[in-house]
């Protein structure tokens, strides 16, 4: 039999589809339940790839015969090894390609909605690693928030819409994922915006993201407006698009809600949390639809592969926004946190300036789930 190719943006259409997939994981037991391919209808067998060094006889009964079966590993060498001896013990099967870091650098842009003097928002889904990063195009020019560091799909989804880059944004300083937001700027000649109070290590030139701040895109103001919302770091930013969408960075996610430990500052930065999750926020509309910059589950992408919610319809159902008790709020996000993200004290230094890995220590310092969030 034939050992085909599977490509992440192969998979991703599965997941956004809710197609059914058999992944066969051969990474390290560790590996695995530390970080996965995710489906709604996906099932798993994870065999470490040593384990098979002999033969597959001993997992072929394990697989099943009505589903697509796709073996993966970090890399791709030990899924191909492994797809070939399934193919000469009869399967057809596919492997990954690139592996887990190739899934955990792919980005699939997504159509959020259009904008009420024209335009579009647009949302780039890191499927593999959560990060959601986002694109708002109006008359010809355009504005990025929250980019990752593979910075060419968002110059070349700009250059195929015929848009010049203006305006980049960070939402605050990022732990979790190495920003991209500065080499664009760099690259395009666009206007890098940073929140200051995030800002206080850096070595670099940006143009300070206060409150109040008005940004126009094209011919059309579009009113990304800076909302000053520290909690997640001291100096997390939300901005109001169009008076439709509120891009909440890290601070509010569609299923929980942003940690305050990243920087070593949770039992100080609690209380600002909780202030602008439950007084900043209520006084927005209940009808501006929240993109997180980050997702933590494969639930909350919605049938069309966005991740989006209405503001007041999280009011009503996100538990973070629902802790009458502010000692057990605290308790909360103070106690009840995931591991830290890989590396994360490096990914901060890099985003400051500080220290410039290059692209495999970069690769390798960002493996691994998003963990930006508590539930």
């Amino acid at each position: 039999m034939t050992v085909q190719v599977m490509t992440s943006a192969d998979v991703t259409k599965k997941v956004f589809n809710k197609e059914k997939l058999f992944v066969l994981d051969v990474r390290n037991e560790s590996d695995f339940n530390d970080w996965k391919i995710e489906g709604e209808h996906f099932d798993y067998l994870n065999v470490p790839y040593f384990e098979l060094l002999d033969g597959v006889e001993e997992i072929l009964e394990k697989l099943p015969s009505d589903k697509d079966i796709l073996v993966v590993c970090a890399k791709e060498g030990s899924s191909i090894m492994v797809a070939d001896m399934l193919s000469e013990a009869g399967l057809t099967v596919s492997y990954l390609k690139g592996g887990m870091k190739a899934w955990s650098e792919h980005l699939e842009p997504v159509k959020v909605g259009d904008l009420k003097e024209g335009g579009e928002i647009y949302q780039f889904v890191r499927i593999g690693k959560g990060c959601l990063s986002y694109m708002v195009i109006s008359n010809g020019e355009a504005a990025i928030i929250d980019a990752t560091r593979m910075t060419d799909i968002f110059l070349n989804f700009a250059d195929n819409l015929g848009a010049k880059i203006t305006h980049v944004f960070d939402t605050h300083l990022h732990a979790d994922h190495i920003s991209g937001g500065r080499q664009i700027a760099e690259k395009t000649g666009a206007t890098y915006w940073l929140p200051p109070k995030d800002a206080t290590d850096v070595t670099f030139t940006y143009q300070p993201l206060a409150d109040g701040n008005d940004v126009t895109i094209g011919n059309t103001t579009i009113n990304i407006h800076a909302l000053y919302s520290p909690g997640h770091t001291v100096g997390s930013t939300s901005f109001v698009v169009d008076e439709q969408f509120l891009l909440s960075g890290d601070i509010l996610f569609v299923d929980s809600i942003g940690r305050p430990d990243l920087a070593g500052m949770a039992e100080d930065w609690v209380s600002d949390l909780r202030e602008t999750l439950y007084n900043r926020y209520r006084e927005l509309s209940d009808e501006l639809v929240v993109l997180p910059a980050h997702f933590m589950i494969i639930d909350e992408l919605n049938d069309d592969g966005t991740v989006a919610e209405k503001l007041g319809v999280l009011f009503a159902k996100n538990h973070g926004l629902n802790i009458e008790d502010e000692n057990e709020f605290r308790k909360l996000v103070t106690e009840n946190l995931p591991p830290q993200p890989n590396a994360y004290q490096e990914i901060r230094q890099t985003n400051m300036g500080k220290i410039n890995p290059d692209e495999e220590e970069q690769r390798e310092m960002e493996i691994g789930p998003n963990r930006c969030a508590v539930r």
